[in-house]
């Protein structure tokens, strides 16, 4: 299913400023670069390490890279996991270091939020209502008000996000656009294990059969990709015949194409010249989904859902475009969450357009081309622009790992 992540070149690693508090990073000197922050709440893995050195390339040799590690209390909801969420301070230093950071900024909760929990937020607003939002009340406000917070503590030019997290990722853009923060956001792909679980610090809560029934996650979402492909490719080849539309399934069949013409909705789908992408994806992305609920451990599911990336509101089935392929469950007492994106009809023809608040440049069919790109949403304007950061990510991982 996976392949194989590519081998990182070793170097040893740069000297990195632990610092604690907001003075100590102010009396820092920032050099003649741009500063990049990466956002993360610790226990790093290669999922951070490859944001890292994304904004290690992008800062280049003159600038430097600021990683703040901090739990922020606001964004756990009542019955989650922040007292046993891992604190892993001295090992992140050294992964941070090691992938390129200059400064760990590692602030306590009272340097954070003075005088307790703060009586002003920021709002996600409707956004912030929908899928993890509807799922953990609250969760994205205490997101963007720690966001809005680090990012007045590192005053970044840069600052980058995982795509795994693909609705965080388009609140934070809306948040910098909205309000006119004066810093470009960065999202960055995925970066997923051999065995394609998407990484995230809450893997390792997961047993040996959870960790199976686990990848029932990323698994749907590859259904999904692959038989949108094989659809789109089936409409391709009945539609270069240049048989009349009522022809096509017998010059499939003429073409040898004997499997495709015995599948009933493939034909019918290629001869009528009807585009059901979005449905087609989705119940890929079901049967794969209620299989999982059947094995033991079972997967419980949060939701599925195949959203616009403007707004995260479902699709239509007779959208064309760009859209997020979203899923969140539960394995035995760890929820993971993951997602993909997919092109649909005519926004397949050519390269992918950016949404504002979008979420990669990886197509349904090439999960390759996210590797090569991120998605950079400049503090001047609502749409984001592609930046050609190159970070170096695992081909077949199309979205987000910041977790």
């Amino acid at each position: 299913m996976a392949e194989s992540r590519p081998t990182q070149p070793v170097r040893p690693a740069r000297p990195v400023h632990l610092l604690h508090t907001a003075a100590d990073l102010r009396d820092l000197p920032r050099g003649a670069g741009v500063r990049a922050v990466v956002m993360t709440m610790g226990a790093l893995h290669e999922g951070h390490a490859t944001l890292i050195r994304a904004a290690r390339h992008r800062a280049g040799p003159q600038g430097q890279v600021v990683v703040t590690v901090f739990v922020n209390p606001l964004q756990f909801g009542a019955g989650e996991d922040l007292d046993r969420y891992p604190r892993t301070l001295e090992a992140d230093t050294e992964l941070a270091a090691a992938a390129g950071a200059d400064v760990v900024f590692a602030p306590s909760a009272d340097e954070v939020y003075p005088g307790g929990e703060p009586q002003i937020r920021i709002t996600a607003g409707p956004m912030g209502t929908l899928l993890e939002g509807a799922s953990r009340p609250g969760h994205f406000d205490g997101v963007l008000t720690v966001v809005a917070k680090l990012l007045h503590l590192t005053a970044p030019d840069i600052a980058f996000y995982g795509q795994k997290d693909a609705q965080q990722l388009a609140v934070i853009a809306r948040m910098a656009a909205d309000l006119n923060f004066p810093v470009e956001i960065v999202g960055v792909p995925t970066v997923r294990e051999e065995d394609g679980l998407a990484l995230s610090s809450r893997n390792r809560y997961l047993s040996a059969p959870e960790r199976r029934t686990a990848l029932a996650l990323s698994a749907a979402l590859f259904a999904a990709r692959d038989r949108l492909a094989a659809e789109e490719a089936l409409r391709a080849r009945a539609a270069s015949t240049g048989h009349p539309a009522q022809d096509r399934a017998a010059a499939l069949a003429a073409l040898g194409e004997d499997r495709a013409a015995a599948d009933a909705h493939a034909v019918a789908y290629a001869a009528a010249g009807l585009r059901h992408g979005p449905s087609v994806a989705r119940a890929a992305a079901r049967a794969v989904l209620e299989d999982a609920a059947r094995l033991e451990p079972p997967l419980l599911l949060d939701y599925l859902a195949l959203v616009d990336p403007s707004d995260f509101t479902e699709i239509p089935d007779t959208y064309e475009g760009e859209a997020i392929l979203a899923v969140a469950a539960k394995v035995g007492t760890t929820r993971l969450i993951d997602n993909i994106r997919l092109v649909f009809g005519a926004g397949r023809s050519g390269p992918a357009t950016a949404h504002q608040g979008g979420t990669g440049t990886d197509t349904a069919t090439s999960d390759a081309a996210a590797s090569d790109t991120a998605l950079s949403y400049g503090p001047a304007s609502d749409a984001p622009t592609t930046s050609a950061t190159t970070p170096p990510t695992t081909p077949q991982g199309p979205l987000g790992a910041t977790r």
